[in-house]
């Protein structure tokens, strides 16, 4: 498929601007081009076609099963968008005062109150925009939250199969950074983190069930080491797809807990829309959350600024108000059935684990939660096979990758999660594809290895793809960069998440 550079010829336009009778106004010579930009110039046909057949290449869980481990992918209910797109929501200015956006203010005070009731713990701010930034705003209040008793805590811990923006959200909130083991069965070592926990330990961030998909057997020990030494536990909300309804942080003795509204309450995701990364937290840390809070005063809805602790404004505005409308329409679409969602989600994982667990190797032979985690270990050291052959092999199926090589604690990982949205039929329809692609692991190996087969782009070469990232059109600079004149290609390194 030709660029749309390569298809402009000078001259063609595919729209016309209108003419309007206001004079002409010079652009300041600074901010001036010296030279037009060069735009592609084609027809509306072509510019249509263009863009048509661009969309036909794109992968997304509309299109396909997406059976992403540990970034929640699923079906986000096409009345979610309907809702969302109701003018008074739509076209709500973000400075409209509170007086003419009382709706807008008690849908979100509303969703307050539904995720205080979710996390188990009894104050909750919208503002954060991502699970990482909710991440971050977390460990903010941790730190306001000692340094307003007079604490010099600058240690947190977090688990080595904890997501990556684990430890980097401890570093930027400026505390130092110390990883906890995981025993034999897929829980915390809880000998190993009595060695670490001391008084200058903040807290500890977690993921429960982890990253591997086990719920952590020693969960309420874990708390009480916290607990007993002054210290709190901040709860990673990314897998909590797995629990919703059925556990509660709070109760488990989580402090802190963060929301990833795009994966378990349904959104555009993977590039299709914003997230939001709302976090609960109990009593004794409300007074430090951002402002504004929402709150209601008899029948109003009003913004409340006067919160002297408070650690100030992570975001502009109250947050992803979109991403508010769409979560709180799939949670009240539920509603006091909204455990049947995790429900769902953990059987469709452990069926898919049941079916595949004899053809890979299994890390931790326990039961999982709402994802689990294969390796393909055995497939490289008979046949050559690794987990990336695995995942581009997948693609000729017509399914999207799992995630793979994370977590980093399991050689050739493959973390799969099916989510409570798709059809047995297409679990097993992965689960056969699977199956036959560890069968051609031994009989076709080569087969594998130049996967994938039957998409409009081959194999790439990550590693030249990183070291020669070509992201804009050179024109009469564009390098050559068909096959004839590729570089010998390099071997893929094994990448972390």
């Amino acid at each position: 498929m030709k660029l749309i550079y390569e298809k402009s010829s000078p001259g063609r336009r595919a729209s016309t601007l209108p003419s309007y009778d206001v004079p002409d106004v010079e652009v300041p010579h600074e901010l001036a081009r010296e030279e037009p930009p060069r735009l592609p110039e084609i027809s509306e046909p072509e510019l249509v076609r263009h863009f048509t057949e661009l969309s036909t290449r794109t992968f997304g869980v509309d299109t396909g099963f997406y059976p992403l481990g540990s970034c929640t992918m699923k079906h986000n209910p096409r009345v979610n968008e309907r809702v969302v797109n109701l003018p008074g929501f739509r076209d709500l200015h973000p400075l409209q005062e509170a007086e003419g956006s009382q709706g807008a203010l008690e849908l979100m005070w509303r969703l307050q109150n539904d995720l205080a009731e979710v996390a188990g713990l009894p104050a909750v701010s919208l503002q954060p925009a991502a699970g990482s930034q909710g991440e971050l705003t977390g460990l903010m209040l941790m730190r306001a939250y000692f340094a307003d008793r007079g604490e010099q805590r600058h240690k947190v811990i977090v688990a080595d199969t904890a997501h990556g923006t684990n430890p980097a959200s401890v570093t930027m909130a400026g505390f130092e950074l110390q990883k906890v083991e995981t025993d034999e069965r897929g829980n915390i070592d809880v000998a190993h983190l009595r060695e670490m926990v001391d008084n200058d330990t903040a807290g500890l961030m977690l993921t429960n069930p982890s990253t591997l998909g086990l719920f952590d057997e020693h969960i309420e020990e874990i708390a009480a080491i916290f607990h007993e030494a002054g210290g709190l536990l901040y709860y990673d909300g990314a897998n909590l797809n797995a629990v919703c309804g059925i556990s509660r942080p709070g109760d488990m003795g989580f402090d802190i807990v963060h929301f990833n509204l795009h994966k378990t309450f349904s959104q555009p995701h993977g590039g299709g829309g914003p997230g939001g990364g709302p976090i609960a937290v109990r009593d004794r840390l409300e007074p430090f959350l951002p402002v504004p809070a929402i709150v209601r005063d008899g029948d109003d809805f009003h913004l409340d600024y006067d919160r002297p602790k408070s650690i100030g404004k992570v975001r502009g505005y109250c947050g992803p108000f979109g991403v508010f409308v769409r979560s709180y329409a799939y949670i009240r679409s539920y509603g006091p059935g909204l455990r049947e969602m995790s429900e769902a989600a953990v059987l469709n994982a452990n069926y898919l684990l049941a079916r595949l667990k004899e053809a890979y190797d299994l890390p931790f032979d326990r039961l999982c939660m709402h994802e689990f985690v294969l390796s393909a270990r055995t497939l490289k050291k008979e046949h050559g096979i690794t987990a990336l052959d695995v995942a581009k092999r997948l693609m000729d199926y017509g399914f999207h990758p799992p995630t793979i090589y994370f977590p980093l604690i399991v050689p050739e990982a493959l973390m799969i999660e099916p989510t409570e949205t798709e059809a047995k039929e297409t679990l097993d329809a992965f689960a056969d594809a699977m199956i036959e692609i560890a069968r051609e692991a031994a009989g076709s190996p080569d087969l594998i290895k130049d996967a994938p087969h039957e998409r409009p782009v081959r194999r790439v070469d990550e590693v030249k793809a990183a070291k020669r990232a070509v992201v804009k059109y050179g024109f009469e600079d564009h390098p050559n960069l068909s096959a004839e004149h590729a570089e010998p290609r390099e071997l893929e390194a094994q990448k972390g998440a």
